[in-house]
Parts: structure tokens; C-alpha cells; sequence
């Protein structure tokens, strides 16, 4: 009996070392499954809130019929959109119909400023003259009356520094193309009638010499009607 007792007690030391073994195995695997749980619970949590919002309202029947109002204004801001836009693109075919028309009321203006350019210069005609003092008498068409400040009866004056004064050396360059402060005014004198008047003038170095015959228009002023182009201002004027 006393050979058999060391072989039970290994024996026995034998299966409760078997029962730690299976044991710590449980153990172990409880806490590889705990882990795997804790994993997966933290793999779900990174789902965002918004899409767990997304799942409710898709769920939930007040939630649809609020989608669906809000679809329907979202539909209505669209119509919105659109005719906004339309009306947009009205906008803007009209404004280029207005570009057009402008750009085609300047163009006629144009055409129109054009032939009134053609009109005004007129047809200068060139005369050869008989007289001695004369090379040639010339003529133009387009000539115009000069303007005038002045109003009620007209009465021609020739002293040298009233209005009808200025106005008749107005008149004098307009005919013979020259600006005043360039010309020498030789004399200014009667015409042969009350609202005629005569003009002799030249350049200042008197290469250029002229006589140039003025005819008073009522409301509109002295108006260039003929001009001798002189040879010389050696004759009696």
C-alpha cells in the first residue's frame, strides 16, 4: 500500500493540472472573444451620426412627410431658378436688341452727318475775271450765314467795334478760311444797300489777298455771297 500512494497523489497532481490548463484556456479565450467584441463595437461606432439620422428619417413617417414638403420647396425654388433665369436671358436679349438698335441709330447718324458734310461743301465755282486787281471770283454754295446776337430791326455799323462790326470780320474768315488774329481788315464799307456790306482783307505777310462781298440775312446773320481773289491791294478801295 505504501508503493501505490506516490503513484495516485502524481496522478491526482496530474488531473488538477489538466483542470488549470483548461481553465486558463477558457480564460483566454473569454478574453480574445471580449476583445473581438470591444473591436467590432468600436468599428460600428465610426459610422457617422448623420447617416444614423439619414436611417431614422427614412423610417419615420413625419420625417417623410416633412421630406417630402421639402422636396416640394426644393422643386418650387427650382421653378424659381429657372424662370429667374429665363427672365435673365430676356434681360440680356433685349439689351443686346438695344446694343443693336443704338449701334444702327449711330450708324445712321453717321450716314446722316456724312451726305450733311457732302451738302455743306457745296459746289465752289472759279471765275476768271475781267478786272485788273482780280485773278478770279469764286463762289460756293455751301456758304452759310455766320450767326448774330442780334435782334428786332437791323442796322449795319461800320464803327469799328459795335456787335455788327465783329459779326461782319466773323463773316470775312469764314469766307476765306482764315482766323481773325492771322488777317489785316484794309476796310469794311458799305455795299450798295443798307444790308449789303464789302470786305477788303489779307493774310498778315499779304500774300494772301482777298474781297469778299457780304449780304445780311434777318435772324441769322452776315452770309458770304462772292470773294475776288486780289492780284494786288494797289487800287483804289
Amino acid at each position: 500500500m505504501s508503493e501505490q500512494k506516490p503513484e495516485f497523489s502524481r496522478v491526482r497532481r496530474k488531473r488538477q493540472n489538466n483542470k488549470g490548463n483548461k481553465m486558463l484556456n477558457w480564460m483566454i479565450a473569454i478574453v480574445v472573444l471580449l476583445i473581438v467584441l470591444v473591436g467590432v463595437k468600436i468599428l460600428s461606432s465610426d459610422s457617422t451620426p448623420e447617416d444614423k439620422e439619414v436611417a431614422i428619417t427614412e423610417t419615420t413617417p413625419e420625417d417623410e412627410a416633412s421630406g417630402t414638403e421639402n422636396s416640394t420647396e426644393g422643386t418650387d425654388d427650382g421653378d424659381k431658378g429657372e424662370d429667374s433665369d429665363q427672365s435673365a436671358e430676356g434681360d440680356d436679349s433685349s439689351k443686346e436688341g438695344t446694343v443693336s438698335d443704338e449701334s444702327d441709330d449711330s450708324e445712321q447718324s453717321d450716314d446722316t452727318s456724312k451726305k450733311k458734310d457732302t451738302e455743306k461743301e457745296g459746289t465752289v465755282t472759279y471765275t476768271a475775271s475781267e478786272d485788273a486787281v482780280v485773278d478770279e471770283t469764286v463762289s460756293n454754295d455751301s456758304w452759310e450765314p455766320v450767326g448774330t446776337s442780334q435782334s428786332g430791326n437791323h442796322v449795319s455799323q461800320y464803327d469799328g467795334s459795335s456787335v455788327d462790326w465783329q459779326e461782319k470780320k466773323k463773316a470775312l474768315a469764314y469766307a476765306t478760311g482764315m482766323a481773325e488774329n492771322d488777317m489785316i481788315f484794309l476796310k469794311i464799307k458799305n455795299g450798295g444797300s443798307p444790308q449789303k456790306s464789302i470786305g477788303i482783307v489779307s493774310s498778315k505777310d499779304k500774300s494772301k489777298k482777298y474781297r469778299v462781298y457780304l449780304e445780311w440775312v434777318d435772324g441769322e446773320g452776315w452770309k458770304p455771297t462772292q470773294m475776288d481773289v486780289l492780284n494786288t491791294l494797289d487800287f483804289n478801295y
